[in-house]
């Protein structure tokens, strides 16, 4: 088996979750109650993060970057485990609710990737408005009402052979159809508390050493195995 990650961005390879970090800053009241009602899914990802984004003026655009890029903090670790994994030639994924004007920028300087697919910002209006080019396939849960904005089990599907071991490496509400698709999950926030509930295999983390630990310890066990 060949190992393959998908990683998370927002509270993954950042230390905090950037669209919360954003809305708290430019608006804390109104995106609380959306943010509750996702946690709580009583409105899919999808809405609730499209109905975030859109109390945000377009006006606010510059505001919103230098925010964001300001304050982003990279994991620990994060350069060293991308590096092991381009000399080890395992494919590496960033599979993220979040939107491009942000992620692209923070991560340029540690690709390049196997691919970057998260959702898309439209400036072109009076309010900021969501574009989700990596929709539900036909085999995800919520394919009938696209719930997912980009919906990373259907990414997965999409890139992931036969003799892959899928790792997929998260913290929150976007990674838990994911978790269920993976052979191991490195887990750190909500997602180790749905792992534990849903009886996924998983590894917590703190850091990106912790993960690079994990995986060289998987890829030392694959090589013992005997060959059939």
């Amino acid at each position: 088996m060949k190992p393959i990650i998908f990683c998370d961005f927002d509270g993954t390879i950042t230390e905090t979750d950037n669209i919360v970090s954003l809305m708290s800053q430019f608006v804390p009241e109104e995106s609380e109650k959306i943010a509750k009602a996702m946690m709580e899914q009583t409105i899919t990802f999808k809405d609730g993060i499209s109905a975030m984004f859109e109390l945000l003026s377009t006006k606010q655009k510059d505001a919103v970057i230098h925010y964001l890029l300001d304050t982003a903090i990279i994991r620990e670790g994060f350069g060293d485990f991308v590096r092991f994994a381009q000399e080890k030639h395992i494919p590496f994924y960033i599979v993220s609710g979040g939107v491009d004007f942000f992620i692209e920028p923070l991560l340029d300087k540690y690709g390049p990737f196997s691919g970057i697919y998260c959702n898309s910002a439209d400036f072109s209006e009076q309010q900021i408005k969501l574009v989700f080019p990596n929709s539900c396939d036909e085999e995800c849960a919520r394919f009938e009402t696209q719930g997912c904005g980009c919906c990373k089990p259907s990414v997965m599907r999409k890139v992931t052979q036969s003799n892959h071991f899928k790792i997929v490496i998260g913290d929150s509400l976007s990674d838990f159809e994911a978790a269920k698709q993976a052979d191991l999950v490195l887990a750190r926030d909500h997602l180790i508390k749905r792992c534990k509930d849903l009886h996924l295999p998983y590894e917590p983390f703190e850091t990106f050493y912790d993960c690079l630990e994990v995986v060289k310890k998987l890829m030392e066990v694959d090589k013992a195995l005997p060959c059939n």
